[in-house]
């Protein structure tokens, strides 16, 4: 889309729903959608709970919607933690968005055009690699959801024109106001200064994010024919033997690209640097690599990636959702010594021993679940079905 005059024709036949804040971008969106899409647009507002005037922007997101006969919800997020508040409530705010999002629905957020070049210095300046400085793409997958962005293209200019034209209310943040987070900054002090000097600048910065990103895509297609070449995936684990035959360079691609598949924050140069020195180490190492709160692991010559914050207890099993809703149904973890029987088995084994045979990583033993009825062990997470021994 390089106007808002027309329809957006990636939109077409797709059911949408809008992140509305209240704010001029997000108010724009809305009227140009419901605009060229009527009915098949909804709104959902995030209350951050941060703000003073929170409630009132609630209030003012609930009230456009009902004067448009657009369906609304309102979801509250609470930050705990006050360092680093901008990175912390992104997260939760998309948690949330796409949590709400029904498996046939995209999310349309309202970043523009001048957005795009504040991301692509704030990147420049930390000395992000081409994925940074590729800034935010138009289209992705988060959370397993879809994510477009309709206004990549359009100027905040253009959409002030658009708000003004069309008679649009919307509510002003406080806190865009304040220089002390570094995109406000950016944007109220030292682009206007830019800009002055150099003509088209957020423009022009947007056209070099998106040259980034079109060199993003053939890392992710060298990397996406490595992995198919050389068998580097199996069972989503990374195979460390195949691996370590590629060149550096290919082997850190594959790894990037892995990482960003899986949706995990991209590590510092220096803590990939670890993950290559646990790839070349000794074949019994137990070195575990870290950041933010994801890790690295290697076990039989393959690597584990995984997110702390992400525990077996939130992640999908079908034995699980086959036998929760029977009668005196529970679930228990193993215990130092148990026996059990495999399901086709005449006699019970050690649990440890099976988990053993079974390629089980340590760590995860413990935690694996363990499905009972009436006090009877009916199947186990990653093993299968089996009868109480």
């Amino acid at each position: 889309m390089v106007d808002l005059a027309n329809k957006d024709e990636f939109l077409i036949d797709k059911k949408i729903v809008v992140a509305l804040s209240g704010g001029i971008d997000s108010v724009v969106l809305l009227h140009f959608l419901s605009k060229h899409y009527p009915g098949k647009v909804r709104a959902i507002h995030i209350n951050h709970n941060l703000s003073n005037y929170c409630h009132q922007w609630q209030s003012f997101c609930k009230n456009l919607c009902q004067n448009a006969n657009i369906n609304f919800k309102s979801v509250d997020i609470f930050i705990e933690n006050i360092s680093n508040v901008e990175e912390i409530a992104r997260k939760k705010r998309y948690l949330s968005l796409t949590s709400e999002l029904k498996a046939d629905e995209i999310l349309c957020t309202g970043h523009h055009q001048d957005d795009q070049a504040e991301t692509l210095l704030l990147q420049l300046f930390r000395g992000s690699g081409v994925a940074g400085l590729s800034a935010m793409p138009k289209n992705k997958t988060i959370h397993g959801s879809q994510l477009y962005r309709p206004l990549l293209t359009i100027s905040r200019k253009q959409i002030t024109d658009y708000a003004i034209e069309n008679h649009l209310d919307w509510v002003e943040d406080d806190s865009n106001k304040n220089i002390n987070f570094r995109r406000n900054l950016l944007r109220l002090e030292f682009l206007p200064k830019l800009s002055a000097v150099f003509a088209n600048l957020t423009k022009n910065i947007a056209r070099s994010a998106k040259h980034q990103a079109e060199a993003l895509k053939l890392m992710h297609d060298l990397a996406t024919l490595d992995i198919a070449n050389h068998n580097l995936i199996i069972e989503d684990k990374l195979q460390v033997t195949p691996l370590v035959e590629l060149p550096k360079r290919r082997m850190v691609n594959v790894i990037r690209h892995y990482i960003s598949q899986h949706e995990l924050l991209s590590p510092s140069d220096k803590v990939l640097q670890e993950i290559i020195s646990l790839i070349h180490a000794k074949a019994d190492a137990k070195s575990i690599v870290s950041w933010h709160h994801y890790q690295v692991r290697r076990y039989h010559n393959e690597l584990y990636f995984f997110d702390k914050n992400y525990t077996n207890s939130t992640r999908p099993c079908r034995y699980y959702d086959s036998l929760k809703d029977l009668p005196n149904f529970e679930v228990r973890f193993r215990q130092d010594g148990q026996r059990i029987k495999l399901k086709g088995k005449q006699h019970s084994q050690s649990l440890k021993k099976i988990l053993q045979e079974a390629n089980i990583p340590p760590w995860e033993r413990d935690h694996l679940r363990m499905y009972y009825i009436d006090g009877k062990l009916r199947a186990m997470e990653n093993l299968g079905e089996m009868v109480d021994g």
